[in-house]
């Protein structure tokens, strides 16, 4: 399968992992592989579509714009607990409201490729004006974030 303007189709594996914490075993799900849908299929893959909407343009556009950008797999749970990935996001918001539902969602680092592929597909539709608040927490997470070797304090 090819990508097209909107939508690129992947191939995305899990691998468990169990991690011992205190007595107890914690499961934990990671990716494994993600390949683009022009791959054959590795096993256990689940073919997932990685789709861009117009209306998605300024939560691409501050993705791309953070240091470390990322991609969001959604997963279903099955009843044995098992994680089977269902849809690939490059929208921070998509990725929010599946976790405040209770749906797992895996953050992965995303590819250059992709990256560039997203970039053009803003070109191609304009820009979306960002508003100022939304715009000032991307300057301050690049500024202030967890990496930054300066702490700046703020006053209200």
């Amino acid at each position: 399968m090819q990508h097209s303007e909107s939508q690129w189709p992947m191939y995305a594996s899990l691998k468990r992992i169990e991690k011992q914490v205190g007595r107890w075993t914690a499961v934990d799900w990671e990716l494994d592989q993600l390949l683009p849908a022009t791959h054959q299929a590795p096993e256990g893959a689940s073919l997932v579509l990685l789709e861009l909407h117009k209306d998605e343009r300024g939560s691409y556009r501050i993705n791309l714009d953070m240091e470390n950008t990322m991609l969001y797999l959604v997963c279903d749970e099955l009843e044995d607990e098992t994680w089977v990935p269902k849809l690939l996001s490059a929208d921070q918001n998509v990725a929010a409201g599946c976790l405040e539902a209770d749906t797992p969602v895996i953050s992965i680092p995303m590819p250059e490729a992709i990256a560039c592929w997203i970039e053009s597909y803003i070109t191609r539709h304009g820009e979306v004006e960002i508003s100022a608040k939304r715009r000032k927490h991307v300057n301050r997470r690049k500024d202030e974030g967890p990496s930054s070797s300066q702490f700046v304090g703020r006053t209200n």
